[in-house]
């Protein structure tokens, strides 16, 4: 028989405490989004084939997924180009927001300079800074992967500025008493110390590259998926529509994987705390 003790272990959906502590399975966060994802295209599916909303506006799921297969082989040409512009503006972009926060940490003068610079540069929507880089540089690759840098370095300036000003002072006075140099305090304390910062705005500045791309290539260009919803948009094939815009959230959500992948190799020390 079960004491008071032993029904106080218990939610009252039959689950221990301990296990309602511990947060949801790993099979319960991944069935749940799941269910949902696919209760809404089962609803968006019924709504289209019962006529509550013009098929010439909203295709059904079905339909995309047909438009998804049938262009497979155009959709990944157009992917490429729009893979390769944004690896290239996400790696300078990283190399600049790197090299910003670094001076911006070492040199006071260089904070205050830079710190607002950066921040107003963020104000300016993309979609109106694009055509000029058009006119400027024409419909190359050079327009596109300077708008890709333009709104990747943000993140990663920010958050490994903020990450270097949050190290442990009394880390850095125990270093110095150690006789350490401050690129030893940079290598071995600061950096170490703001991965976790890092990672966090390359992940949003992953996501960014991708749409900038888009957003560049809507403007002028001979091919990417930018171009790709140019065309089909003007040919009011909203299936092809919807299709590259699936595409383009699984690259996004493949380039934070990669993300991801390189914060577990980077900091081994994380795996081994959550366990």
């Amino acid at each position: 028989m079960a004491t008071a003790d032993d029904r106080s272990m218990h939610t009252p959906d039959g689950t221990s405490h301990a296990n309602a502590a511990a947060g949801p399975t790993r099979a319960r966060r991944i069935a749940v989004p799941a269910i949902t994802v696919a209760v809404l295209l089962v609803a968006w599916e019924i709504v289209v084939r019962a006529g509550m909303v013009p098929n010439f506006l909203l295709p059904s799921p079905t339909q995309v997924v047909a438009a998804l297969v049938g262009d497979s082989a155009l959709l990944a040409s157009h992917a490429g180009t729009t893979l390769v512009e944004s690896a290239l503006g996400l790696v300078i972009g990283v190399a600049v927001g790197f090299v910003a926060a670094v001076l911006m940490d070492r040199f006071e003068t260089i904070y205050l300079a830079l710190d607002p610079l950066i921040t107003i540069s963020q104000t300016i929507p993309t979609v109106a800074i694009a055509p000029l880089l058009v006119l400027w540089f024409g419909y190359g690759l050079a327009p596109k992967v300077i708008l890709i840098v333009l709104t990747t370095f943000f993140p990663v300036a920010v958050s490994l500025a903020s990450g270097f000003r949050s190290t442990d002072p009394d880390m850095i006075d125990l270093m110095r008493t150690m006789g350490a140099s401050d690129l030893q305090i940079f290598l071995q304390v600061k950096l170490p110390g703001s991965l976790e910062q890092f990672f966090s705005g390359l992940r949003i500045s992953a996501t960014y590259a991708i749409v900038g791309a888009v957003i560049s290539e809507w403007l002028g260009g001979f091919s990417g998926l930018g171009v790709y919803m140019t065309r089909v948009r003007k040919s009011f094939a909203y299936d092809r529509m919807f299709a590259v815009i699936i595409l383009i959230s699984v690259l996004s959500l493949a380039l934070m994987r990669l993300v991801d992948l390189l914060e577990r190799v980077s900091m081994p020390w994380k795996q081994e705390e959550g366990k």
